[in-house]
């Protein structure tokens, strides 16, 4: 069929050792491709699983650096290079590296310490909901945004049970999204899949879209198609679409793509922009409205980003090469009646301060509007100033050069 290499993708790391060599081996005698390895250390053995495959003859396997492995990640890369040295199959990788790489990432994750939600340690618990690594911080976060954080449990059982009921399906992004949107809508509802299984088509639940679009066929068909009972409770009667989905996606002119974020942001758009609209088009336009209230951020250290400055504190700002700011924060001011305060610093060693709304003060003034150029006819001014009076009327034509204030 013209493939390059082989992979076995084990998202939620479910492949035991000595199945790997068991796998491995009979791949290798079966086809002459090379045999690629990607798995997750969820359970905690799977390092095991790659020195396994290795004996077995596996050409490629995926490790993570030490100090950003285990759990949900990729098995700890460094131990299994040490532990591979002076064999058949040493890597070749430079140990003494891999721990000074360990160290730098290890000093790094500390900054983002209160957003490492994943699970403290391995667990046997994904032979059972078989949840792909990279999902079981994001639904653990989904559920508690919810209020559902007390029920995980609940809701990993109800994972597995809704994959069962689904086919036992092939749970990677975005399938494997689905499978957590429906077991949480479930658990929201107070409902086990047995129940759902017994709705007839003129239910009024509102069903999560992922699941409706992904039996509808936007993702595609399994083998065998989707269980017909449940795919008539979910779409609810309606016929299912045929065929591959990208076949029925319509062209897109990409300049007209371009005018239209444009005309949203009200800024020129990159093709990357352009792209993530199309993609994403409402985390897009989130981000953008972020982007540009606070500007390009990505060039803060990240500490500060995330924690902010103390009194005294003075960072670095590498705009680009050549071009650095040093900041140093001073002090800020009490509130004042119109919910603002000052913020005193140096920039480059010369005094600066900035007038910042503080959203957590009351204030009873009325905030003038600002232009928001996603909105017809919202125009921004150029600089501060004070209308004085307008030339024109509501709904006036005016020509190029008419004054209009």
């Amino acid at each position: 069929m013209g493939a390059d290499i082989l992979a076995i993708k084990d998202m939620a790391g479910l492949l035991k050792p000595f199945a790997a060599g068991v796998l491995v081996k009979a791949l290798r005698e079966a086809v002459d491709l090379p045999i690629h390895f990607h798995t997750h250390d969820t359970s905690g053995i799977n390092a095991a699983s790659i020195l396994i495959a290795s004996g077995a003859g596996v050409h490629v396997a995926d490790g993570a650096i030490a100090s950003m492995s285990g759990q949900t990640s990729q098995p700890n890369l460094n131990s299994i290079v040490a532990a591979l040295a002076h064999t058949r199959r040493d890597t070749g990788l430079d140990l003494d590296a891999l721990n000074a790489c360990s160290d730098y990432w290890e000093a790094v994750r500390t900054h983002y310490q209160p957003f490492d939600t994943g699970p403290k340690s391995g667990s046997a618990e994904v032979y059972i909901h078989e949840m792909p690594g990279g999902q079981i911080t994001n639904l653990k976060e989904q559920a508690e945004s919810m209020g559902l954080g007390p029920r995980w449990r609940e809701i990993v059982r109800t994972y597995s049970e809704v994959n069962m009921a689904f086919g036992d399906i092939v749970k990677v992004t975005p399938s494997s999204k689905v499978v957590g949107d429906m077991a949480i809508f479930l658990v929201s509802h107070g409902m086990t899949v047995k129940q759902f299984e017994k709705l007839g088509p003129d239910h009024n639940l509102t069903i999560p879209n992922s699941v409706v679009e992904m039996f509808s066929g936007s993702l595609g068909e399994p083998d065998g198609g989707w269980p017909k009972k449940l795919q008539t409770i979910i779409l609810r009667g309606a016929k299912p679409q045929r065929g591959r989905p990208g076949a029925r996606l319509k062209p897109v002119d990409m300049a007209e793509a371009a005018a239209a974020v444009e005309k949203r942001v009200g800024s020129k758009p990159s093709p990357a922009d352009v792209l993530s609209y199309l993609m994403y088009p409402d985390v897009f336009l989130k981000f953008a409205r972020a982007r540009q209230t606070y500007g390009v951020v990505d060039v803060l250290p990240t500490p500060e980003f995330f924690f902010g400055m103390q009194t005294g504190d003075e960072i670095t700002v590498d705009l680009e090469p050549g071009k650095t700011l040093v900041i140093k924060f001073l002090t800020v001011s009490e509130g004042r009646p119109d919910g603002h305060r000052t913020v005193f610093f140096e920039l480059n060693g010369h005094p600066r301060e900035v007038d910042i709304r503080d959203k957590s003060l009351q204030t009873s003034v009325a905030e003038r509007a600002q232009a928001d150029p996603s909105k017809p006819g919202h125009v921004g001014a150029p600089i501060p100033g004070m209308v004085g009076s307008i030339a024109v009327e509501l709904n006036q034509q005016v020509a190029k050069g008419d004054p209009f204030w």
